[in-house]
């Protein structure tokens, strides 16, 4: 996917939604856009400044129109760990939040593959785990107790909390 910018790749966006979608890099792009210079907290104590730009998850969600009882947002990643898939999760609340984007740009360039391309998620109120990068599908869910080990995400199955905030 990478060696041709991606142009194959697709965001999937299903679950409890009125209107699934597959969107392009291309489609995303076209959608209103914002740019934010946002700290990055790691969970291992270091962090870094960078500008961020994608489109708000927000407009994402509005576009699928989300459906009573979807509460959580999950993230479907193309990376593995082990032998596992990455997957994270977010609360409607931050899913909404206005920092909160699917980010396809960092300091004025492509989202390189290092950082998470073709898209990786912007969490701003949250530690670093909870951004997925490769991001591929996004599951609107009422509940993520079904879902793999349960806790919501990849970090959260192996203990570590649910809710990271800043």
């Amino acid at each position: 996917m990478a060696a041709n910018g991606f142009a194959d790749w697709r965001l999937s966006v299903t679950g409890l939604v009125e209107r699934p979608q597959s969107l392009s890099l291309d489609e995303l792009r076209t959608m209103p856009a914002r740019t934010q210079i946002t700290r990055h907290d790691c969970v291992e104590g270091w962090s870094c400044i960078a500008k961020w730009t994608g489109v708000p998850l927000a407009a994402v969600l509005d576009e699928a129109g989300v459906k009573a009882g979807g509460s959580y947002v999950i993230f479907r990643c193309a990376d593995t760990l082990g032998r596992e898939k990455y997957y994270e999760s977010i609360d409607m609340i931050d899913a909404r939040h206005p920092q909160t984007i699917l980010a396809y740009g960092l300091n004025d360039e492509t989202l390189p593959i290092s950082n998470g391309a073709p898209l990786r998620v912007r969490v701003e109120r949250q530690l670093g785990y909870k951004m997925a990068k490769y991001v591929m599908g996004i599951e609107v869910v009422g509940s993520f107790a079904p879902i793999r080990g349960g806790k919501g995400g990849y970090w959260e199955d192996r203990g570590y909390e649910w809710y990271a905030g800043i």
